[in-house]
């Protein structure tokens, strides 16, 4: 490829482009400066003329490196697609972010003149450095593997199957259908959204069993899972019998289950015989075939009190909220009134939730003279001879206490991701929980090994054998914008393990996981990424003769891309990883790079900056994913940029590579900025930690600045999301009257 390298730069001056800069001007920068042999400049580039120029020239063999002086990268991508595997394609963001962002006035033209001709610079400069992709085609496996077979399980099988995809299922339990094909009735699905309905998960059962291309494995448990998307390895343990087969990508739809309510015992369970949860309760009435009859006695029961919140959205036992459990408790407490017209369900909530349509659901229960339903908690349960209860209720809307005798009281406990140890419980886990540490002796008492100990999935990653969860058991992803995708590349969660839900919402989720996955297999198939980058054919190359084994880049994958050898040396599992260049940012030895993006390409890039000799010049190194279309929604809506400011995209902020802070400072530049999303528990980084990570490694940007004894100031990082533009100029402001106020760069010059 090096000796091919074919650069033609084509500069559009549509859009007021051509109006606010001298286009010879820049067209001297690429023939001139960079002795581009083709360059030429259009008035309406992405119109069909302009785009046939490009693809002449292409196929006339005079170019194949393509740099585009336009519109912002984020517009026209399907216009200027020029086959990614013949030809490399630059874009310039001449528009957005430099004749938008910039007064029309004769006194700004220099500027902004300036900006242009270093954003055409910057990006020559890449094209030089970029190589073609050599994207790794396979014929991947294309099984969907199901871990669970409830409602979520059923349905993500049979949606895949539906979309001719092969499925295998595997499922602890003896039967399929979960906690559904417990249920008594279901919630209602149809308008007016007023009337129970009868469950539908037999209907699923069947289908599935009688499905041609789902193989179905009950009583069974997942050994172990090697490999990546696209060639899993994976081992069940079916009544001690092992047994092996190979999958494309994973559904994790293990659902849920409720909370101990042995740990309940001040509300009366365990205590006192007929305080029941809302599951015993759905067990009752179902073997009741509909009638509601005491525990203790099996009598009809007249009053029964549901308590909302049992041990939910308390510190100490659930810290959160079900969201299922008001529309259970409204269900069951129909149940009552349905048993016998002339019983009462009282309803004891702290806050009714009802999600959606099923406001409708709480409506008809509120028009349901036998429903009482009352804000407040309840203080005190007592127990008569007779097996009734006594309930003392702080009734909060009347400010005054209250007491109701019941035959029975359910405790609505909530739901807790299958994926949470019972031995640890909910309240115990840290945010990356993946497994409890088990340690291996050998005859001689002596420590042989240190192992995760595994719960559901038993990866074979080194970063552990489960799935890395929120501090409350469930799996982690980036759950705003995309909450299938987890951690683990390939491997997507749906249903109640991923976080509360209903059957319904299940199902539904199920649906999304499904088609996620199948996208998965064909995306792996084609070599390019699964999300966010999914244009991208790109694989991380390393140069393993100058590697330290330091293990950086395998403890800092955000998505265990890597697993590694006994000495440390990283193993590549090509279709695992994002793209995201986390691992080039982590790596001291600058051993890590892209085809087209690497620690050289970056440098040569801000090296290739025009540093004017007077005035505070600030270099921007920018998230792609929100701060960089950020600064083109500023541009969009003719807001100013301070034009002594050049913006570096990076594929993430976790890819910041510290050699380019010292390249930066030693070239003069007198201020940098670190625009990243936002990050902590609430992140909204693409790549999970990504911009947390370039927070923590600013730490060591000290020693760098000590080094060349500048001030740390000079270095900040700040947190942007997408829809935060308008904070952009402000930011910029303040940031460059601090840099003022410390002066300029003594390497300026230099």
């Amino acid at each position: 490829m090096a000796d091919e390298k074919k650069i033609g730069v084509y500069l559009c001056s549509d859009c007021g482009i051509g109006e606010a800069l001298d286009i010879e001007e820049l067209e001297k920068v690429a023939s001139s400066e960079f002795r581009v042999p083709v360059c030429k400049t259009h008035p309406f580039l992405c119109s069909r003329d302009g785009v046939q120029v490009i693809k002449d020239d292409i196929n006339n063999g005079d170019v194949n490196k393509i740099v585009i002086a336009a519109c912002s990268p984020r517009v026209n991508s399907d216009v200027f697609d020029f086959d990614p595997l013949k030809n490399v394609v630059e874009r310039v963001n001449l528009r957005e972010q430099v004749v938008w962002t910039q007064p029309s006035d004769e006194a700004s033209r220099e500027s902004t003149q300036m900006m242009a001709a270093d954003y055409l610079r910057m990006g020559i400069t890449r094209a030089e450095k970029a190589e073609l992709p050599d994207p790794k085609i396979a014929d991947v496996n294309r099984t969907v593997l199901v871990v669970g077979g409830g409602v979520t399980g059923l349905t993500a099988a049979l949606e895949a199957s539906q979309a001719g995809y092969k499925t295998v299922l595997v499922e602890k339990a003896e039967e399929l259908g979960g906690w559904a094909k417990k249920m008594y009735r279901v919630f209602p699905t149809k308008p007016p959204f007023a009337e129970l309905e009868q469950p539908t998960v037999s209907s699923k059962i069947d289908a599935a069993q009688n499905d041609k291309n789902i193989t179905i494995h009950t009583r069974a448990t997942i050994s172990s899972i090697e490999g990546g998307p696209g060639e899993y390895k994976v081992t069940i343990d079916r009544s001690g019998t092992a047994e092996a087969f190979d999958a494309g990508s994973i559904v994790l739809a293990t659902g849920w289950k409720p909370y101990d309510a042995g740990k309940l015992g001040h509300l009366g369970y365990g205590k006192h015989k007929n305080v029941v949860t809302n599951l015993e309760m759905e067990e009752l009435v179902k073997n009741g075939n509909g009638k509601v009859l005491r525990p203790s006695d099996g009598k009809p029961v007249k009053n029964v009190v549901f308590m909302q919140c049992a041990g939910q959205r308390d510190e100490d036992h659930v810290p959160y909220c079900s969201t299922v459990c008001c529309n259970v408790s409204l269900k069951q407490a129909k149940y009552v009134r349905e048993s016998d017209p002339d019983a009462g369900a009282f309803i004891i909530y702290k806050d009714m939730r009802t999600m959606g349509l099923y406001e409708n659901f709480y409506k008809s229960a509120q028009d349901d003279e036998g429903v009482f339903l009352a804000k407040g908690e309840i203080l005190d349960i007592e127990e008569a001879p007779d097996g009734s209860l006594y309930v003392e209720v702080d009734n909060l809307l009347l400010g005054r206490k209250m007491n109701i005798q019941a035959d029975m009281v359910v405790l609505a406990t909530g739901m807790v991701s299958s994926m949470v140890p019972d031995e640890k419980g909910v309240n115990n886990l840290t945010s990356e929980y993946i497994g409890n540490i088990v340690k291996k002796e050998t005859e001689d008492g002596e420590i042989e090994a240190l192992e995760p100990e595994s719960l559901i999935l038993n990866l074979k990653y080194r970063q552990g054998p489960e799935m890395p969860h929120l501090k409350w058991g469930f799996p982690d992803s980036h759950f705003i914008c995309f909450p299938y995708e987890t951690r683990r590349t390939g491997i997507y969660s749906a249903g109640a393990v991923r976080h509360p839900m209903d059957a319904v919402q299940s199902t539904a989720d199920a649906t999304g996981a499904a088609l996620k996955a199948i996208q998965c297999l064909e995306l792996t198939a084609e070599g390019r990424a699964v999300h966010p980058r999914t244009w991208d054919r790109t694989y991380p190359e390393i140069r393993f003769e100058s590697c330290t084994q330091c293990r950086r880049c395998t403890v800092e994958c955000p998505f265990g891309a890597y697993n590694e050898k006994a000495d440390g040396t990283p193993l590549e599992f090509p279709s695992r990883c994002r793209r995201c260049g986390v691992c080039m940012g982590a790596c001291p030895q600058r051993v890590i790079s892209f085809k087209d993006y690497s620690v050289d390409m970056i440098s040569s890039v801000l090296k290739s900056i025009e540093v004017p000799d007077e005035g505070t010049f600030i270099l921007g190194f920018v998230c792609e994913n929100d701060a960089y279309p950020a600064f083109d929604m500023m541009g969009l809506n003719r807001m100013n940029l301070n034009p002594n400011i050049r913006l570096i995209p990076l594929r993430c902020l976790g890819g910041l590579n510290l050699v380019w802070i010292a390249d930066a400072l030693s070239k003069g530049i007198d201020g940098i900025l670190l625009l990243g999303c936002k990050y902590g528990d609430d992140y909204q980084c693409h790549y999970i930690k990504g911009s947390q990570m370039a927070n923590e490694r600013l730490e060591k940007v000290q020693e760098t600045l000590d080094r060349l004894m500048l001030e740390a100031e000079r270095v900040e990082q700040v947190q942007i999301a997408i829809n935060e533009w308008e904070k952009l100029p402000g930011i910029i402001e303040e940031f460059t009257k601090k840099i003022d106020d410390i002066g300029e760069n003594p390497y300026k010059g230099f």
